[in-house]
């Protein structure tokens, strides 16, 4: 059997293609299209995997532009994705950390991977992939450097954590001289402090596995280690967790 998972996330979106024998990955920035998007990915799937649309045998769609695809049976949510992904990558996990471009959100599942509750901050950009976007363009850097530039040993309490405000402190840290090393690991630590406080919200327990495109950044990771005095671990395939999730929930498992 073939299937697909589509994953459109806010800022980036991705796909899996699941065959008998291979797997096969995708992700490209979402742009202003998730319709457009969604068949680019397919398309490039498609073409990886050298078969026709004709021999995939289910394909469904997650994420925040699912509305707008309509070339999937079926739209599934994020949290049944995140959680079905996650349970075939790491058995032991019971705990799910997300951070998206948009939201965040914290997922408690049990041994067969089915989802007991969730909570989601989807209201504030705080905490979120967006936040840390918005405050390496403060910085003068892509947010991709943060991790390898940041320094803990110096870190640099940031107090707000709406954008706006945060921006405007960072821009004042920046004119007194503070290290911009420890302002990243204070930015770190800001997003760890909301994210935790989220997860012992919905209660904690492990194994903690962080997945979104924020779990490539190690400062996020660390911080968060810090605040829920645990270990968490970032699967290698931490951002395609949703559209593996969907397209095994396309193949019916």
């Amino acid at each position: 059997m073939i299937t697909v998972g589509l994953d459109i996330g806010s800022v980036a979106s991705k796909g899996v293609l699941l065959s008998p024998d291979k797997k096969f990955f995708i992700v490209l920035p979402t742009g202003w299209s998730p319709r457009d998007v969604g068949k680019q990915i397919l398309s490039n799937l498609l073409m990886q995997a050298g078969i026709e649309q004709e021999d995939v045998d289910a394909m469904l769609v997650t994420g925040y532009g699912r509305v707008s695809f309509n070339g999937a049976a079926r739209t599934v949510t994020e949290i049944s994705c995140h959680a079905r992904g996650v349970a075939a990558l790491c058995p032991e996990a019971r705990t799910i950390i997300d951070i998206g471009g948009q939201d965040s959100k914290v997922i408690s599942i049990n041994e067969n991977g089915k989802v007991l509750d969730f909570a989601m901050n989807d209201k504030c950009a705080a905490g979120t992939g967006r936040f840390l976007q918005v405050m390496a363009n403060t910085l003068g850097m892509d947010v991709g450097e943060l991790a390898a530039s940041e320094d803990p040993s110096v870190t640099v309490a940031i107090n707000s954590m709406c954008t706006v405000f945060a921006e405007s402190e960072i821009i004042g840290l920046l004119a007194r001289g503070s290290p911009k090393g420890g302002i990243i690991a204070g930015l770190h630590q800001s997003v760890g402090k909301r994210v935790a406080t989220l997860a012992r919200r919905l209660g904690v327990k492990e194994k903690i596995v962080f997945t979104g495109g924020v779990a490539q950044n190690a400062g996020v990771r660390r911080a968060l280690e810090e605040e829920l005095q645990s270990r968490v671990f970032v699967p290698a395939e931490c951002q395609f967790t949703g559209a593996l999730g969907a397209a095994l929930l396309a193949a019916g498992s």
